[in-house]
């Protein structure tokens, strides 16, 4: 399990404060990222699943693996990726997982509620950036920047593992994902870093 993060937060930006609405986009990062494994779902996906995976049906957020392991992003996700889009706000996904094909093959096969009470759609098409592969989260988070040219302090990352606090070296913002994954209380105590760090506050 991670060691809880002991970080020491200045008491206020060296700037002060600049206070907007709590729907002013200043409000948000241009770029929020996510880890898979025990961040977005509750498994190691190199080691829990074994292919070939399936859908039962249209069913939503389940895919099943050859055992019967079931793959689902915790329930509150589809909804935090919903808002992310609907906010126009970049999305991308970061794993150093050794089975990266069957990482995007799930995000491909998963099926997720629309918003507007269209078809369903699927997991991947919420990401505009996929990095995964072993490695550095330093690494992914370079090549990220390299891609979308977005500063790092616009940064926000969800993730399960203590050591990946290095990509706060960069100027990312990483909020630690507990044992029971991302919820909305986590991202909005996320987000709440990320405004603090970058002076922002809420009318």
């Amino acid at each position: 399990m991670p060691r809880k993060a002991t970080r020491n937060e200045p008491a206020s930006p060296p700037g002060g404060y600049k206070t907007v609405s709590p729907e002013d986009p200043d409000a948000f990062p241009l770029l929020v990222a996510f880890d898979l494994d025990y961040t977005l779902w509750d498994l190691w996906i190199d080691t829990h699943i074994v292919p070939p995976l399936k859908r039962p049906g249209d069913v939503l957020n389940k895919l099943v693996d050859r055992r019967g392991q079931d793959l689902s992003f915790y329930r509150e996700v589809p909804s935090i990726l919903a808002e992310l889009k609907r906010r126009r706000i970049h999305i991308a996904a970061a794993s150093r997982t050794s089975a990266p094909e069957l990482a995007r093959e799930a995000l491909g096969m998963l099926l997720l509620p629309s918003e507007d009470e269209g078809e369903h759609v699927r997991a991947v098409t919420y990401f505009n950036t996929m990095e995964i592969y072993p490695g550095s989260k330093l690494r992914h988070f370079k090549e990220i920047h390299r891609k979308t040219g977005i500063p790092y302090d616009q940064m926000l990352f969800f993730d399960d593992e203590h050591r990946n606090f290095e990509v706060e070296s960069l100027g990312v913002t990483m909020q630690l994902v507990p044992s029971s994954g991302t919820d909305k209380k986590l991202w909005n105590q996320g987000l709440s870093t990320w405004r603090k760090r970058r002076g922002i506050q809420l009318m």
